[in-house]
């Protein structure tokens, strides 16, 4: 897992729930983070914006945490695992 993309998903969810950096973590759970659904689909948004990527709803089903959110878009990001169609901007 990459340092640089754990720490740019970590800022985008920050800056995206105007939460303080040092209060997320790897290990944060989105509930902890006071995160619900309609907050994840706002960082789902940011996150394809900071990547200019489009992430597929499928690859973040079930994601509960910073880390498995991480995960997710690692796999995306790295080809592992093909992104629905490239970002228009």
């Amino acid at each position: 897992m990459s340092e640089e993309l754990t720490q740019r998903v970590i800022s985008v969810i920050a800056t995206a729930q105007k939460l303080p950096l040092e209060r997320i973590t790897i290990d944060s759970t989105f509930e902890e983070l006071g995160i619900d659904s309609l907050d994840g689909v706002n960082i789902l948004f940011a996150l394809e914006n900071e990547f200019n990527i489009n992430i597929p709803d499928d690859k973040v089903e079930g994601v509960r945490s910073v880390r498995q959110m991480v995960e997710s878009l690692e796999k995306v990001v790295s080809g592992e695992e093909p992104p629905a169609a490239a970002a228009q901007t």
